[in-house]
């Protein structure tokens, strides 16, 4: 036990600073989405609703594809403990269906984790303010493009399909969040730092 104090003392002020506030959102958001937000129609659903239909907006407005659509569905996930129904935005090439975007795949989850250091960085409120909205806008528009590839893949190449949902796009929006973070962390100057 006197390592772990020792230790906790060996830590500089600002990266126990950051630690702690980071910790304090993470708890802070997991308690406000399981209790009042998830899969709501105040959160959840119209982001899901919006990546489903910018994609097919998209998908429609380019190249030579085109006659997809939107609609939301009840779909049923089977867990250990049971059987369980949620609400997906399905898209449709021809009135066939292409893919299916649950509320986990809306990019919320990335979001929050974005904004939450962000936030807990020492710097500016205005300056925190434009990399949020920055950050969250390429972040979302990324995640439409991971869709639309998803649904290229389904169209012409399925057999990459898997590897592609599972590894190379999560890869790909993780690695964007990494660079933003990087841009906003390259001009931030910690107090009492020690080395």
């Amino acid at each position: 036990m006197t390592n772990f104090k020792s230790l906790g003392r060996d830590i500089p002020i600002p990266i126990r600073l950051f630690l702690g506030k980071a910790l304090l959102i993470f708890l802070i958001w997991k308690v406000l989405y399981s209790v009042f937000l998830y899969d709501s129609e105040y959160l959840d659903h119209p982001l899901t609703t919006h990546v489903a239909e910018a994609s097919a907006t998209l998908l429609n407005n380019i190249g030579d594809m085109s006659g997809f659509t939107t609609r939301r569905e009840n779909t049923s996930f089977i867990f250990e403990g049971g059987k369980s129904i949620h609400e997906i935005s399905a898209i449709y090439h021809n009135d066939i269906i292409s893919l299916n975007i649950a509320n986990a795949c809306n990019g919320l989850e990335v979001f929050i984790l974005y904004i939450g250091f962000i936030i807990c960085m020492p710097s500016s409120f205005w300056r925190k303010t434009k990399y949020i909205i920055f950050g969250i806008l390429l972040l979302n528009t990324i995640n439409i493009l991971r869709c639309v590839g998803l649904i290229y893949l389904v169209e012409y190449f399925e057999i990459y399909f898997d590897f592609a949902h599972h590894y190379l796009f999560k890869a790909v929006v993780y690695t964007a969040t990494l660079i933003i973070w990087g841009y906003f962390a390259r001009k931030i100057h910690l107090k009492n730092e020690t080395v």
